[in-house]
């Protein structure tokens, strides 16, 4: 039997990312030796990588990177399998690493970001490859928003106080608001629109709920002619909720977002929102 610690046991498993029984047997293997059981465990990861694609990435972070003068933006999810790796400084400063690949490059959507190069000879789905062998579990990119404009900011979110942001938010403002552009961003990552305007809805989700509304009303028995109205109602109702214009406002429920950035003289163009794993 090598010769170690429970420290050791501990040290190997946040300098790798593996499980506590693969870092005791890849000590045993070692003599001891935690920097032998570093090589070795990088070694079996990346074999292992094939065997990983089957199991969930469900845990991770949502990190941003904003441009100094706030003209351009970026946040990009990692998912990982464990919270353990995900509050990781390796996990974290590939994530990181990532998001400033894509600030520098733009990449039009994910099949070209993975595409990329984001070190000499080495595309980033290399290097998302490398890190799952070197952490251990299945790593997965698979989600990233840019926008440049007039104003770009993040809101990041820690579900958990020991966990790395969760939910990342991208706003762009048609001018400078700090305080306003925050506001915003802290009610998409509270209130999750799923639109930012009535006119963005697609026009089939708009007639499923509509037709679920009349459905509803007619099994609810009410009287044919009082259908349009009630119908009616019930989808603007659904406007309201899935549209973050027509939501009442965090901060100020008696207004809607839409009124507080008509106060306040500013468009909000667009925005972003990720969660980690949905």
């Amino acid at each position: 039997m090598a010769n170690y610690t429970a420290a050791d046991v501990k040290k190997l498993r946040e300098l790798t990312g593996a499980g506590m029984m693969d870092c005791k047997k890849a000590l045993d293997e070692a003599e001891g030796v935690v920097d032998k059981a570093v090589e070795a465990l990088r070694i079996k990861g990346q074999k292992g990588v094939a065997k990983r694609e089957g199991r969930s990435a469900e845990n991770g972070a949502v990190v941003s990177l904003i441009a100094d003068d706030n003209t351009s933006g970026v946040i990009v999810e990692l998912k990982c399998e464990t919270d353990f790796v995900a509050k990781g400084e390796k996990f974290q400063s590939v994530a990181n690493e990532l998001a400033a690949h894509v600030a520098k490059t733009s990449p039009a959507d994910l099949e070209a970001l993975l595409a990329s190069e984001i070190e000499a000879g080495k595309t980033v789905q290399a290097y998302v490859d490398e890190a799952n062998a070197n952490l251990g579990e299945k790593i997965v990119l698979d989600r990233f928003a840019q926008f440049s404009g007039a104003y770009v900011t993040a809101y990041m979110h820690r579900t958990m106080p020991d966990l790395p942001p969760q939910i990342g938010v991208l706003v762009e403002l048609d001018k400078a608001d700090a305080d306003l552009a925050k506001g915003v961003a802290q009610h998409i990552a509270a209130f999750a629109p799923k639109y930012l305007t009535k006119d963005d809805v697609p026009a089939e989700v708009v007639e499923t709920e509509r037709r679920v509304a009349e459905e509803t009303t007619r099994a609810e028995g009410k009287p044919e002619a009082a259908l349009p109205k009630i119908v009616e109602g019930r989808v603007n109702g659904f406007f309201k909720e899935a549209t973050l214009l027509g939501q009442p406002y965090a901060l100020d429920n008696k207004k809607s977002v839409e009124k507080v950035l008509q106060e306040a003289g500013v468009t909000l163009k667009r925005f972003s929102r990720i969660k980690v794993g949905i």
